[in-house]
């Protein structure tokens, strides 16, 4: 039989995880596998990056429930489903799909992200252009886009589940990537206890350590209002530093945004999601799968 899209895996594997117990990602797809009644040369059938089809299809039924909230991931490789989840099987759906999804305000939140960033989408909500209206490079754009956007959610995750100790290395260990510290020896540090109004670390600015950058990290779940940011800039004064970077899980409300453009001292924002994209571009907590490169015709080569 040919393999199930990952559409058709989702209403399954929802009702298969549905006694609210932990199951690791491998113990899944065996299921689905028996489920589907799938042979092993079926099961070992491979994608052009060497990666199995039918897992990968698996994974991508798991991630579009996880960004609806119908599942959670405990730990990594792990799956369980959540209150939303359980509530959805006891209706006893025929089916769950992408449609079904939509009902969900996260999930639609997660898929207009994608259409933003591809600007392959109309500017209309609704209008939902389906992969055979794309071009060949627009429907790769588009899953790159999804692929990108789905493990910014899950660095979200696991950052807020860390210490705040752990965050704050992170953002100067991520600062320090961007090239914040040059080269010398401890061009960044975390310092102090986290706190409102306080520093938690500094990164040089050059590699000459002419200037110094403060740096408060926050893990919050609400937004980062202006008497925070307020506060931080009274903390800057403190240890007479021009330059603050206020980095936040969550995000920044408008009044806090306004307030850092009126004040002399200049202070950066970082909301949780330019936190985590900033992570994957620099390569901070996350590791390379595979990697594709597209070629076109070079007319030049044939020109006598």
């Amino acid at each position: 039989m040919p393999i199930p899209d990952y559409e058709s895996i989702m209403l399954p594997l929802l009702q298969f995880i549905s006694d609210g117990k932990t199951y690791g990602k491998q113990d899944v797809v065996a299921a689905m596998a028996r489920h589907y009644k799938l042979t092993d040369d079926e099961l070992s059938e491979l994608v052009k990056s060497g990666t199995p089809l039918f897992g990968g299809r698996v994974h991508w039924a798991i991630q579009y429930m996880l960004n609806a909230k119908l599942v959670e991931r405990p730990a990594r490789a792990q799956v369980r489903i959540t209150p939303r989840g359980l509530e959805l099987v006891k209706d006893n759906p025929e089916e769950l799909n992408t449609k079904i999804l939509r009902k969900y305000p996260e999930f639609v939140a997660w898929q207009g992200k994608a259409r933003e960033r591809t600007k392959t989408e109309t500017s209309d909500a609704s209008d939902h252009t389906s992969d055979t209206q794309l071009t060949p490079d627009e429907q790769i754009e588009r899953g790159y886009t999804e692929i990108r956007d789905s493990l910014a959610e899950e660095l979200l995750e696991k950052v807020k589940s860390g210490s705040p100790r752990f965050f704050e290395k992170l953002v100067v260990e991520l600062l320090v990537r961007m090239g914040y510290g040059g080269s010398l020896t401890r061009p960044g540090e975390v310092v102090g206890k986290s706190g409102d109004g306080g520093i938690d670390g500094f990164i040089k600015e050059d590699k000459l350590g002419l200037d110094v950058v403060y740096i408060q990290a926050k893990r919050w779940e609400g937004a980062v209002g202006r008497p925070v940011v307020q506060a931080f800039a009274g903390s800057l004064e403190g240890v007479r530093a021009r330059k603050g970077v206020l980095i936040t899980t969550s995000s920044f409300t408008a009044e806090a945004e306004e307030y850092v453009t009126r004040i002399e001292k200049r202070i950066v924002l970082v909301n949780g999601s330019t936190l985590a994209q900033l992570m994957i571009d620099h390569d901070i907590g996350v590791s390379t799968v595979t990697t594709y490169t597209i070629k076109r015709l070079d007319s030049d080569y044939f020109e006598e």
